[in-house]
């Protein structure tokens, strides 16, 4: 009688959790590994599985979106982070934004109910040797310094890294609701709020926006852009470069390429109007709901290096934050990723050694949900590969295949971490107008991911 198969998961975030339900669809029994709170990390603050670190937004649900195609094939895939994520969903306009405490317990309770998961709460050091099942890693960024080291010892290659920042959070009830407004970019029903105790920002106007907005004048804008540059901030190691992912540059990075590039970037005022002057301000400060209690408010786009005590007095001058509270501070951690394009198949298996599979950030993809979705791949073909079953290949046409030939495209020179955009879509086969090119890419996606065999 041949021995239970049990695929092994190394890693508790948004992959791993993600692997270890699509693994228990077809049968199998799941060993998952998280290693706090034995070994925390820098930026965990909880033990629960999926804790989201940086931003509590999955980015756009619009199929305008390539994110929110992403999301939709997912749905379709039955991901269980995304069915996390609309269940505990807050306000956040056109973007799937999340309650990250109730986001993370959901998924938590998901997996710990699960008859076919084994939680063990411990560091894996040393991988081993899948003998009886295969093995994914999906130890995201934050991978330990001796698990690093066996993951370099098993692809015989050097990690890339860069450095990834998280922005602050601020309590809603020390926000000067007087002179910040409520909107979403080209949204209808601006609207000022008294600065009350009692009053509730999260109640929103059925035509009102999702996002409070602090305006600065010129002379406002410019003097913060000089307290930014000429703050102390962490610095980074000796022996360490620094490598930031340019959609997630720290804001004294950004002032320091130029003193408007943060008002064309996160500061940017298109498309808001201050409905006190009827005018669009010189920049603007966005905060986005961080829980559905409204009790807390993220900076939006403001990852920081600053040291605590200079967050704390710089992000006081902007209006309506003069006496903000920090509920956390913005702070940098290490990104470790894996050179995908050399050590991984199309479907996410180690060349070295097929038995072992690679999920989640560590592979080269940026964000929430295209880490999740490197985990139902990972988590599909670790049980297929278990019963002895060809593993599979998303199509190219799809936001997951399109991704992974990405991180798999040995052509791909310099390999940084990508996001899911509409860039990395195979060309439609005919001439069509530009207009309907996007609109004809959502169809080609969605159709194909919804064919009886998608893959």
């Amino acid at each position: 009688m041949s021995k239970e198969r049990v695929v092994t998961i190394i890693g508790g975030g948004l992959a791993g959790t993600e692997s270890a339900y699509q693994v228990t669809k077809f049968g199998l029994k799941v060993k998952l590994y998280e290693m706090r709170p034995g070994n925390p990390t820098p930026a965990h603050k909880t033990d629960y599985l999926g804790e989201l670190v940086c931003s509590n937004s999955l980015k756009s649900n619009s199929l305008e979106n390539a994110s929110g195609i992403l999301k939709e094939e997912m749905r379709k895939l039955d991901s269980i982070v995304i069915e996390a994520a609309d269940n505990t969903s807050v306000p956040a306009g056109k973007a799937l934004a999340v309650d990250r405490i109730e986001f993370s317990q959901y998924l938590t309770k998901k997996i710990e109910e699960n008859p076919l998961v084994e939680i063990v709460r411990e560091e894996v050091k040393e991988i081993p040797s899948p003998v009886r099942g295969s093995i994914i890693i999906a130890t995201g960024p934050l991978t330990s310094e001796s698990l690093s080291e066996e993951i370099r010892r098993i692809t015989g290659s050097s990690h890339l890294y860069f450095y990834d920042a998280i922005s602050p959070i601020i309590d809603a009830e020390t926000i000067d609701c007087g002179k910040v407004f409520r909107a979403s970019r080209y949204g209808k029903g601006e609207e000022v709020f008294p600065r009350l105790p009692s009053h509730r920002i999260t109640t929103l106007d059925p035509e009102g926006g999702d996002y409070l907005n602090c305006p600065l004048g010129e002379d406002e804008y410019y003097r913060f852009i000089e307290e930014i540059l000429n703050s102390d901030k962490v610095e980074t190691r000796d022996f360490e470069k620094a490598l930031y992912f340019e959609s997630c540059l720290p804001i004294e990075v950004m002032a320091e390429r130029g003193r408007d590039t943060l008002r064309f970037g996160p500061m940017k005022p298109i498309g808001l109007t201050d409905p006190r002057t009827g005018k669009t301000p010189f920049a603007v400060v966005q905060l986005r709901m961080e829980n559905e209690d409204g009790t807390m408010y993220n900076m939006v786009g403001f990852q920081t290096k600053l040291i605590y005590p200079e967050q704390r007095r710089v992000f006081r001058m902007i209006p309506g934050l003069e006496d903000a509270e920090l509920m956390r501070y913005g702070s940098v951690h290490r990104n470790t990723y894996i050179n995908s394009p050399k050590l991984l198949h199309p479907t996410l298996q180690l060349k070295g050694n097929e038995l072992i599979l690679f999920a989640g950030q560590i592979v080269g993809v940026e964000g929430y949900v295209e880490s999740a979705a490197m985990g139902i791949i990972a988590g599909i073909n670790a049980a297929r590969i278990s019963m002895e079953a060809n593993p599979i290949v998303p199509p190219p046409e799809t936001a997951i295949g399109a991704l992974i030939k990405y991180i798999t495209d040995q052509s791909v020179k310099n390999f940084q971490p990508m996001n899911i955009n509409f860039g990395l879509f195979p060309p439609l086969q005919n001439e069509v107008p530009k207009s309907q090119k996007r609109k004809l890419i959502v169809e080609r996606a969605l159709a194909k991911i919804s064919e009886p065999n998608p893959f």
